[in-house]
């Protein structure tokens, strides 16, 4: 299942990243690697995702979002 499409409230942790080298490095360096446990905490239809990552809150538009494969 892709981040965009995960339930509110729903802890998931990241699998992969299906994308370029860009959208991975952009991820990445926001802490958002494979195995990373997030929590979705706001998803409006085709806006942006809000996650909590560790002890942040991180805003992740929907085409990015879309490309991040959860479990």
């Amino acid at each position: 299942m892709v981040l965009s499409n995960a339930d509110t409230e729903r802890e998931v942790t990241l699998i992969d990243i299906s994308g370029g080298a860009g959208i991975r490095s952009k991820l990445y360096s926001m802490g958002l690697v494979p195995g990373t446990s997030l929590r979705v905490l706001n998803r409006n239809g085709r806006g942006p995702v809000i996650i909590a990552l560790r002890d942040s809150r991180v805003v992740i538009g929907y085409g990015m979002a879309s490309k991040i494969i959860v479990g």
